[in-house]
């Protein structure tokens, strides 16, 4: 079905867009580029293009519904706009076939999208029944059906406890093995009903639903969200110009202790030998310059209007010096 710009627009609510736009102002007001590396349907790339009329936007994602969508809503900019449909962590190949040596600023919005969230052929949402695919980009790699038929028991508690926090990662892994045993696993609601009754009763009365932690281990596994993170973040500072900035937000504590130990690691001095003789002006400085010294958080107002925004940690940072391979590595 198609949608017009407008319909789009409604489809979703961009967190933080006054906050994101009010850090990235001294870099796209008067002319430059973001490459927005989660467009989604566009919400912040359309809030950067209105607020900054000089400046263009590259917008990467990995889900060809949303490159659809976004372009449709995005197009009254013309080629102020461009969209592209890769991974984040490819983000340097992406500047480099735009022609561009650098980029003025990076913006990346993570977890999953309310495209995706919404679709209820998507199955990421265990509060509906839907097929259990849980893919960013379903014409490639495994679905959460086929993680669910394939891996073992031990694998399976390692993926809950690891990506999921879930503290009874090992009954729930126990028990999905015996699902499948008599039947597979095929939707979400079946799932969703597994892992409560998995769960102590005592703890499901408390905490929110139950399944929410087994679903965003998935998630997170089947699109080895953790890894192409880890991969994107000396990517994308390695993109920026010497004075560009670098936002994310993130929506979970796997996520944001990832940009918070990258940011403060490359945000300290290098340590010089003691007793060295340097004047104050050659003191080397730090990669990187912490925009927020604490992560943003949505405020009342906006959790209200938008209950999704509940979760959302954003940082930002100033690239002071090149980033090269030596501080990727210092990263990893």
């Amino acid at each position: 079905m198609e949608l017009s710009p407008e319909a789009i627009s409604e489809l979703h609510d961009p967190v933080l867009v006054s906050e994101v736009l009010e850090l990235l102002e001294p870099v796209l007001v008067g002319g430059g580029v973001l490459v927005d590396g989660t467009l989604g349907m566009g919400g912040h790339t359309e809030a950067v293009l209105k607020a900054f009329p000089k400046a263009s936007v590259i917008g990467i994602d990995r889900d060809p519904r949303a490159i659809e969508l976004a372009a449709a809503r995005l197009t009254q900019f013309g080629s102020r706009f461009t969209p592209v449909l890769a991974t984040y962590d490819q983000i340097e190949n992406v500047v480099a076939r735009a022609g561009l040596d650098e980029v003025d600023a990076v913006f990346l919005d993570l977890g999953v999208s309310s495209l995706q969230l919404d679709d209820d052929e998507r199955g990421f949402s265990y509060s509906r029944r839907a097929p259990l695919d849980m893919r960013m980009d379903q014409t490639s790699g495994m679905s959460a059906t086929d993680l669910l038929a394939s891996a073992s028991e031990a694998e399976l508690a390692r993926i809950l406890r690891v990506y999921g926090e879930e503290r009874f990662a090992n009954r729930i892994a126990q028990r999905i093995v015996i699902s499948r045993t008599q039947r597979p696993l095929m939707d979400s609601a079946q799932l969703a009903e597994l892992v409560r009754e998995a769960i102590p009763a005592a703890t499901r009365r408390s905490g929110g639903h139950p399944a929410k932690r087994t679903f965003q281990a998935l998630r997170i596994a089947v699109n080895d969200e953790l890894t192409i993170l880890e991969r994107s973040l000396p990517a994308a500072l390695s993109t920026l110009r010497v004075g560009g900035r670098l936002a994310v937000e993130s929506y979970h504590s796997l996520e944001d202790r990832i940009v918070k130990h990258l940011f403060k690691e490359g945000s300290t001095p290098p340590q010089l030998p003691k007793g060295l003789p340097i004047r104050p002006s050659e003191e080397p400085q730090a990669p990187l310059q912490l925009l927020t010294r604490k992560a943003i958080q949505a405020p009342a107002a906006e959790v209200a209007i938008n209950p999704r925004a509940k979760s959302v940690r954003l940082r930002a940072v100033q690239l002071n010096t090149p980033y090269n391979e030596q501080d990727k590595r210092s990263s990893q």
